[in-house]
């Protein structure tokens, strides 16, 4: 187990936490208690955990394309429970398609 650690920083939040290479970053973020990402199911199969990586190098396990397809993975838009960083990384929170959806389908109803 690689116990190298990470500084990762939340851009526009001014938050940064440490994340071990061996541990996915939601791991990092719910044991940092930064809440600045959401939680879900921590395996990939709900999708709420997306973020988009700024800066840095990180390792991305394999991901649902029902939550991340193959344009915004190129974007650095990943599953934070999927990725591991292999540098300092800067992250913002992304948002998941189904609070797109909601507020889509609010636009349209006012």
């Amino acid at each position: 187990m690689d116990k190298k650690t990470y500084t990762i920083t939340v851009q526009n939040n001014e938050k940064c936490f440490n994340n071990r290479a061996d541990q996915h970053l939601l791991e990092g973020v719910e044991k940092s208690k930064s809440k600045t990402v959401t939680v879900g199911c921590r395996g990939g199969g709900c999708g709420v955990c997306k973020i988009r990586v700024l800066a840095g190098e990180f390792n991305c396990k394999v991901m649902s394309r029902d939550h991340i397809s193959m344009e915004e993975e190129a974007e650095g838009i990943v599953l934070a429970c999927r990725a591991y960083p292999e540098s300092d990384l800067t992250i913002e929170p992304a948002e998941p398609a189904f609070l797109k959806m909601l507020k889509k389908k609010q636009r349209i109803t006012e």
